[in-house]
């Protein structure tokens, strides 16, 4: 049988990014801490990189590509402590300090110190009592019953704040009211959560009053003290790091006298290129090939990644600002009033028109990245709103999804309580302001406002 073969050609175009501008896009990717810890990483992998001692040496000595970062405004954010308040003892550190002041048996000690290991931040026990008696046979090794497990829970839940080692919202606020001093209130109260709980989280007030036989008085006055109660009863001596919550803005915005300026807000040092490493390649550069050939790849390439990382941490920055200052420009009523009437529809295809950017590259510079001004400290994507309905006949009404929360949250901010406004009474509120909008996306905004529909915002 005859075989044939063929040669064909084919003609492909395709696109690959290089070593620098993956290495940029990376870069550009991080916020403001992660940015300060790559660049303190490099410094300390790269001999050839150094933080600049004078930045006013002589021209003749510095660097073409030498950094000077721009970290500050005429607010020195350097100058701010963002690092959280330590709280003189952790909720671990309360409670075993708690429990090592009882007598207790050494198999409920042990159950009751692992039991605590094992609450959430709120003090909640979100395992199974089985569960942590597994744990602690296959794990250190301490073999004990689910009595003793159980008996262990009891003491966890007798520690301060009350509330701790519950399974649940109601176990915890059970907990606790059994520690206040015995009345006929927290009796109504304790028999509302036994009984009446599923009713009383949606706010069913006269379902209550009917099924416990109870006056409307009695109810309230039962459901005031519940809501007295703690929720998360462990939060205020949380175990967990409050570092999560700090954010560090990438660029600060000020406003002097209606005059808007614009600087990076991380604390990046100003870099160089090491001097003997500068020293270095020029003798290289007259030795040429008679260099030596390790030592010239050594210095040759440790020169060139230093040189590489100074420039790609300058565009990275060139780029956050520019893409910030286009921001400010299609925005700058807003910035001038503070005024989130004043926001107008902008999307990245806008900012990437203004700056001459990819659409992904704006897309990078703006994620997870947060802005600092007089008023307060946004996330860059805060800008971004898509227009909703159509430009009226004069060219000016065109809304935002801004404009449509801010009069959402007007409305709930200054209704009436006992009588909270349902969404369809939004659309027509909205409606008398001019807002043509449906009750549909009334609902869609208020969820994205984290607004609870009118039955839960009802006050009892």
């Amino acid at each position: 049988m005859a075989q044939n073969q063929s040669l064909n050609l084919d003609q492909r175009q395709t696109l690959r990014l290089s070593a620098q501008q993956l290495r940029f896009v990376k870069l550009l990717e991080f916020n403001a801490p992660e940015i300060e810890e790559a660049v303190e990483k490099e410094i300390e992998d790269n001999p050839a990189l150094e933080v600049a001692e004078d930045a006013s040496f002589p021209d003749t000595f510095r660097p073409g590509y030498y950094l000077p970062l721009r970290t500050s405004s005429s607010d020195d954010a350097s100058s701010y402590d963002f690092s959280p308040a330590d709280s003189e003892e952790s909720l671990y550190e309360s409670l075993k300090r708690q429990l090592s002041e009882r007598n207790l048996p050494e198999k409920v000690r042990q159950a009751a110190e692992y039991i605590i290991g094992n609450l959430d931040p709120n003090g909640y026990l979100r395992r199974p009592l089985q569960a942590v008696v597994n744990d602690m046979a296959f794990g250190p090794g301490i073999e004990i019953d689910l009595n003793d497990a159980e008996e262990g829970l009891k003491v966890v839940q007798e520690l301060e704040p009350y509330g701790m080692g519950a399974a649940d919202l109601r176990e915890s606020l059970l907990i606790q009211l059994r520690h206040l001093p015995e009345t006929p209130l927290r009796n109504d109260a304790i028999r509302i959560l036994e009984e009446q709980f599923d009713e009383l989280a949606m706010k069913h007030t006269h379902r209550i009053v009917s099924a416990l036989k109870m006056t409307t008085e009695r109810v309230q006055a039962a459901i005031s003290l519940i809501s007295s109660l703690n929720p998360k009863p462990g939060a205020a001596l949380s175990s967990e790091p409050f570092t999560n919550n700090i954010i560090i803005p990438d660029l600060i915005i000020n406003n002097e006298d209606g005059r808007l300026s614009l600087s990076t807000g991380n604390r990046i040092p100003e870099l160089a290129i090491e001097r003997t490493f500068s020293e270095a390649m020029a003798e290289l550069d007259k030795k040429g090939k008679k260099a030596d050939k390790k030592g010239a790849e050594f210095i040759t390439t440790r020169y060139n990644d230093a040189r590489d990382f100074i420039r790609i941490l300058r565009q990275r920055q060139d780029t956050l600002l520019n893409v910030m200052g286009a921001i400010m420009k299609i925005q700058k009523e807003y910035f001038q009033t503070q005024d989130v009437y004043r926001l107008k529809p902008m999307m990245i295809k806008d900012i990437a028109a203004l700056t001459g950017y990819d659409i992904s590259v704006v897309s990078r510079a703006t994620a997870n990245k947060f802005v600092s001004t007089p008023w307060g400290i946004f996330p860059l994507r805060f800008f971004f709103s898509d227009s909703i309905g159509e430009e009226s006949d004069d060219g000016t009404a065109i809304l935002t999804n801004r404009k449509i929360e801010a009069e959402i949250s007007s409305l709930v901010e200054k209704e009436d309580k006992k009588h909270p406004l349902s969404d369809e009474k939004i659309r027509i509120e909205m409606e008398k302001r001019g807002y043509d909008v449906s009750r549909r996306t009334v609902a869609k905004y208020r969820d994205r406002l984290g607004i609870p529909v009118a039955r839960l915002r009802k006050d009892i």
